[in-house]
């Protein structure tokens, strides 16, 4: 099930929010429990049984660690987190990179025996796995108490909102909202508008955005102009963004809607001023987790050269490989890697004397690129079509720098990507709260565009059909 679905909005939604209101305090997380298991078996119920597992492997683990931990047993506290650690990503990598391996490893002559499996990817597992076993490692370095309540462990694992695409929440960061939350009238308001801002973002732009961008990758390479090629990457980068950013917000507004504040995910990333300040901003929470659980432990920055250069070059091929078993995310983190080498070692005191405005055009310059890489085996056959669309953009095997149909896509599309631009800075948000704060028709205006956004989204799906989320697969 998908947030931006007529099943979603109104039917599941409404019947979850009856049936959690309804119920006294204490029994809340066992609702969110129940229902969140329903929200994902909805679409993957052969999977359910993982989940569960997940849930009942790292709650042990987790009262194993914080017993012994109290105990002074250290050895054994620390054999159960890593147990836990183990046994979650030998799942996760069975399940996610065994056809990757396997396939790979099947074209060394002696090893086509290797078995093709076929395994179909569990949706979020990325995602839960992380979340959960960031409880394991918070309790064992003391950051959080041992979760007594396997019910409301589970609620904290399965939570719907942000169960299949994030933002991955830290334990320690809502270890307190599992025992007490906020239940108000002005926290659910603040939910519902950033709900519906986000299903507006979704469905109204990143999905046309998407379209466009198909309509430009299925160009011939013969038939493909510069700037051609050049509106189709620009229409997926807003499409990824968008789309993505989308989701977080859903899932932070819904977090809200039943007392949850979730970590922002996004912090307006195309703005930045350089490859490092876009990943200050760009899937914070995916980040951070990586800086908290394997480059701190590493030694971080706080190491020589040769180190700092180790530890990111480990944090970037995990971060790539993360996003999928494929050849050009291994090749996306690396390049990733390589940016951030050269602003850190030499680069950074000379983008800090240019204009901001370079500074940013510097950035989405190597933004744009990396989403190429990014997109390469969804959009493209083969990467050797990918490295024609590549060339396309800067004139090698074009079919000249424009053409007529380009011109036209150009001004039709002109509006639209005008809002998109907009739709990816903070100026909405900055005149929206401005107003807001004000009282007045501003707030009045709010509520008119949450349902006029509602109503606009569902005339689309009920037009367009299946609406998936990018980052589902991840």
């Amino acid at each position: 099930m998908v947030f931006s679905s007529l099943e979603f909005l109104f039917l599941y939604l409404p019947i979850t929010l009856i049936a959690y209101y309804a119920v006294p305090l204490r029994w809340r997380n066992a609702v969110l429990l129940a229902v969140s298991l329903i929200f994902y078996g909805w679409g993957e119920p052969r999977f359910l049984f993982l989940m569960l597992f997940t849930i009942a492997l790292d709650y042990v683990c987790g009262y194993l660690v914080g017993r012994w931990k109290r105990a002074g047993e250290m050895r054994r506290a620390k054999g159960a987190m890593v147990a836990a650690i183990v046994i979650n990503l030998a799942i996760l990598g069975f399940f996610k990179y065994y056809n990757f391996f396997a396939d790979n490893l099947r074209l060394i002559p002696f090893l086509g025996f290797i078995p093709d499996l076929e395994l179909s990817l569990p949706v979020g597992i990325s995602f839960y796995t992380f979340q959960s076993l960031s409880y394991v490692i918070d309790v064992y370095r003391g950051d959080a108490e041992a979760q007594r309540n396997p019910v409301s462990f589970g609620a904290y694992v399965a939570l719907f909102p942000q169960l299949i695409a994030g933002p991955i929440v830290r334990y320690r960061d809502v270890d307190d909202q599992l025992r007490e939350r906020e239940h108000s009238v002005l926290m659910v308001s603040s939910g519902i508008r950033t709900f519906c801002a986000g299903f507006a973002k979704k469905v109204l732009l990143a999905d046309v955005c998407g379209a466009l961008w198909a309509d430009f990758a299925a160009i011939p390479s013969a038939e493909r102009t510069v700037l051609g090629a050049w509106m189709g990457i620009l229409f997926y980068t807003a499409q990824i963004y968008l789309d993505f950013s989308a989701y977080s917000d859903m899932a932070i507004g819904l977090g809200k809607i039943v007392g949850f504040r979730f970590l922002e995910n996004f912090d307006y990333p195309y703005i930045a001023t350089s490859v490092t300040d876009f990943w200050r901003r760009w899937h914070i929470s995916l980040s951070t987790w990586f800086r908290e659980y394997v480059y701190i432990p590493l030694g971080g920055n706080r190491v020589g050269r040769w180190k700092l250069v180790r530890n990111s070059l480990v944090v970037w091929l995990l971060t790539g490989f993360w996003h999928g078993a494929s050849w050009n995310f291994v090749l996306w983190g690396l390049y990733y890697f390589v940016l951030q080498m050269l602003e850190k070692l030499f680069l950074a005191k000379w983008l800090d004397k240019l204009p901001a405005a370079l500074q940013r055009l510097y950035t989405m310059f190597f933004v744009v690129i990396g989403w190429l890489i990014f997109t390469a085996s969804d959009s493209f056959a083969s990467g050797a079509e990918a490295w024609r669309y590549f060339g396309a953009m800067f004139g090698v095997g074009a079919a000249g720098f424009a053409g007529p149909t380009d011109l036209y896509d150009l001004v039709r599309h002109l509006i639209f990507g005008v809002i998109v631009v907009i739709a990816c800075t903070p100026l909405p948000r900055k005149l929206f709260w401005r107003g807001y704060a004000r009282g007045g028709w501003v707030r009045t205006a709010a509520a008119a565009a949450c349902l006029l956004s509602l109503t606009a989204g569902t005339v689309y799906l009920v037009a367009s059909g299946f609406s998936p989320f990018l980052y589902y697969r991840f």
